[in-house]
């Protein structure tokens, strides 16, 4: 149960930071360039929440147990 928990914790944090890149790329059409985009975004702490997300879910697959009923 505690696999489940922190998976869904990671995927939580994944989609809260991709839709906030999203959100932000709404600049570009704005007039700002990719490398300000970039740099903008890098400031921003709920983007890291993609990255962190990622690596949590990639934890968390990484850990589960064998299934005992596969035949090998």
């Amino acid at each position: 149960m505690g696999y489940l928990f922190f998976f869904l914790i990671g995927f939580g944090l994944a989609v809260t930071g991709g839709v906030s890149l999203i959100i932000y790329l709404n600049l570009i059409p704005a007039g700002v360039s990719w490398s300000d985009y970039f740099i903008f975004v890098a400031g921003r702490i709920e983007c890291y929440f993609l990255p962190l997300g990622i690596i949590i879910m990639a934890f968390v697959i990484n850990r589960l147990p064998n299934n005992p009923y596969s035949n090998k």
